[in-house]
């Protein structure tokens, strides 16, 4: 399976939402999140935190996860280590849900995660009066 996040933040911090798509062959499942005031970086770890919660409700065993959040992808590559104390908790939770996967991470560019993008900004607008 693929799975494609990403996570927005509007005044970072602000509102922030996250989006998530998962690609089965022919399926695909979406969602999108409200996260409340939140930075950029911790609504991108909540968008994969969601992101993988879809992947184990649709029985993924092997998953490919796009991103264009560059820092999360070298964080989780070990790369970069995670200085910020609000990520820490964030990360810690990602690798755990990450245990039940055969898994690679890979970050795109902005443009090839436009579904994500939609929808992590529409979570923001349907919840912040927008």
């Amino acid at each position: 399976m693929e799975l494609y996040t990403d996570g927005a933040s509007r005044n970072n911090p602000g509102e922030s939402g996250g989006g998530m798509v998962l690609i089965d062959g022919g399926h695909k499942w979406t969602k999108a999140v409200y996260f409340g005031i939140k930075t950029n970086n911790e609504s991108e770890y909540l968008a994969l935190i969601e992101g993988l919660k879809l992947a184990k409700q649709h029985g993924a065993k092997e998953l490919r996860i796009f991103m264009d959040s560059e820092l999360i992808v070298k964080q989780l590559k070990g790369e970069y280590r995670v200085k910020k104390a609000n990520l820490k908790p964030l990360f810690q939770q990602v690798k755990e849900l990450l245990n039940g996967f055969e898994w690679t991470i890979h970050h795109i560019v902005r443009n090839k995660n436009k579904e994500a993008d939609r929808l992590a900004n529409q979570a923001i607008d349907s919840n912040s009066g927008v």
